[in-house]
């Protein structure tokens, strides 16, 4: 990952900061993306929240209300590392410090850049260890819908997320869990498998079910320890056994996984569908990672070829990513329906109206990209198009950021987006990743908005009446999550759905809900898709420069 070309920081506190621009995550709970967990856990242990005292944290002095320079604390560390930082091939900046000075480095940085800076209540960074002052450093506040306004605050270790979001490359089984409950009676369920992975060479698939892992009865058992280091192993060569029952079998097996480093694959399901009123292309795109570039770029020249003239995209997994590959998609999608027009501009806060504040550049809106950025493919070279005016995307509640960035920089100009699903997740703001003595964090920095200014849904896009006033409420089907059927297959409910209203314009049966309305419809529908196992940077939008 390249670092930041130029800005207005000092030199020092410049180079913790690389070039990743993110738009939000599912909350902690949801996804387990947020300080550094490696799951959505069945249940969590509580940890002391009181930091250790120590002779160089006693030196510094809080004064509510003073902030210094972050830069006066940057790389200063209670347990400094040593050695060759893997993703730059540089040393580690790291010096003796304390835990406090990494909070007042927290503290600083909050209240210079968070987007809601006057909602954080300034409290004494030596009174915390830094995970948990790192989660105070947020806003409290509750959005109209009573949601809390900042979901997206995580923090990871920076090797580890280095190297999945640039290499597309993490420790597991190759097995994308969707715990559809976490509290007896449990279910997890395959929600698909990555190929050549462990999981698909045991003969896993979308739908197993697991019963029981390391002799645990995953449904009732009360081993939790148990059964969350065997989904979510946090190291290599971590085995365990599990016993599962395979999508249309009515027996069960035991299978033996060994975690090792799983090459994620971007776009794994790339489909012609012959219908009888013509071609229908169908990707399943599951992150916005560098070699998505590559992967997308093959996708669309593949469809291309084959002449179609819809596109199924199937989102409903995608947490998000780098924001200049759901730039390129969108553009791939439209074409020349999208050329010399604004895809996104972003808004930071009331302190940097007109500049951003890690570049020092004129904000300026970002048009769609008609060439490669240089991800995974050669700088410059010419994307392949569809020149659609029309995509229908299929969704749910762990569709975020960069993917919702897609939709919406589709409907800023005027391409039809058709959404079948469940409401997606709402994350309509962004951040440049700060690294910090070896973790990353995500701390809110910006907005995001379309062509046409806007960028309010935070409660997400939803499929509803095609007439509506509000523009998160697109035209389309609610359809919840269908794991009895594999990803591709025109019989699975929100494909099946999209091509029917392909062909007629409506949806296959009128929802029976009375008294509620069309977003608490799609937002109940996505409960049945589950908690997806979302790690840091892959549920985000970031953006490289």
């Amino acid at each position: 990952m390249t670092f930041i070309g130029k800005s207005s920081l000092p030199a020092r506190l410049r180079a913790t900061l690389h070039a990743t621009i993110t738009l939000s995550v599912l909350s902690l709970a949801a996804c387990g993306g947020g300080g550094g967990n490696s799951g959505p856990q069945i249940s969590r242990s509580s940890s002391s929240a009181v930091a250790s005292s120590s002779s160089s944290s006693s030196a510094l002095t809080w004064v509510e209300g003073a902030y210094a320079p972050a830069e006066n604390f940057s790389s200063l560390c209670e347990n400094p590392r040593t050695g060759i930082a893997p993703y730059n091939s540089q040393p580690y900046p790291d010096q003796q410090g304390s835990a406090t000075q990494e909070n007042f480095f927290l503290r600083s940085i909050t209240n210079e850049f968070y987007l809601w800076y006057n909602e954080v209540e300034d409290v004494n960074p030596a009174l915390y260890t830094t995970p948990t002052y790192f989660q105070l450093m947020k806003t409290t506040a509750l959005t109209p819908t009573g949601t809390p306004k900042d979901q997206f605050h995580w923090s990871a270790p920076t090797d580890e997320y280095r190297e999945r979001t640039e290499s597309g490359v993490e420790a597991g089984y190759g097995a994308v869990w969707a715990l559809l409950s976490a509290v007896p009676p449990r279910e997890v369920v395959v929600s698909y498998v990555q190929p050549n992975s462990p999981a698909a060479q045991a003969g896993l698939s979308r739908g197993a079910r697991v019963l029981e892992i390391d002799g645990v009865d995953f449904v009732n058992g009360d081993d939790i320890a148990t059964l969350n280091a065997g989904l979510f192993p946090t190291d290599l060569n971590q085995s365990h056994t599990f016993k599962v029952q395979d999508l249309n079998s009515n027996n069960n097996r035991t299978i033996e996984l060994n975690s090792t480093e799983i090459t994620i694959a971007p776009a794994p399901t790339v489909k012609t569908l012959d219908t009888a009123t013509g071609k229908v292309g169908y990707i399943l795109f599951n992150t916005h990672i560098a070699t998505a570039e590559t992967a997308l770029s093959n996708a669309i020249e593949q469809l291309r070829s084959d002449s179609v003239s819809d596109l199924v995209l199937d989102l409903r997994y995608n947490g998000g990513g780098y924001l200049a590959i759901a730039n390129e998609l969108a553009y791939m999608i439209a074409g020349s329906n999208a050329a010399d027009k604004t895809f996104n501009t972003t808004e930071f806060n009331d302190k940097y109206p007109n500049v951003n504040p890690f570049t020092g550049e004129s904000l300026q809106p970002e048009k769609f990209y008609t060439s490669t950025q240089g991800f995974s493919e050669d700088v410059g070279q010419a994307l392949p198009t569809l020149n659609l005016n029309r995509v229908y995307v299929l969704t749910g509640p762990n569709t975020c950021s960069a993917s919702e960035a897609i939709i919406n920089g589709l409907i800023g100009i005027d391409v039809e987006v058709v959404q079948i699903g469940a409401a997606t997740c709402g994350k309509p703001y962004g951040a440049y990743i700060l690294d910090n003595c070896g973790s990353s964090y995500f701390t809110t920095q910006f907005k995001s908005a379309n062509a046409k200014g806007y960028g309010e849904y935070s409660d997400g896009f939803f499929p509803g009446n095609t007439a509506s006033s509000n523009t998160a409420e697109l035209p389309g089907c609610i359809v919840p999550d269908d794991y009895d059927h594999l990803l591709g297959n025109v019989d699975e409910a929100r494909l099946a759905t999209a091509l029917h209203y392909r062909d007629t314009g409506s949806c296959p049966s009128a929802s029976t809900s009375k008294g509620h309305t069309d977003l608490q419809k799609a937002q109940a529908a996505g409960t049945g898709d589950g908690v997806i196992h979302q790690p840091p940077g892959l549920g985000d939008m970031i953006l490289r420069r």
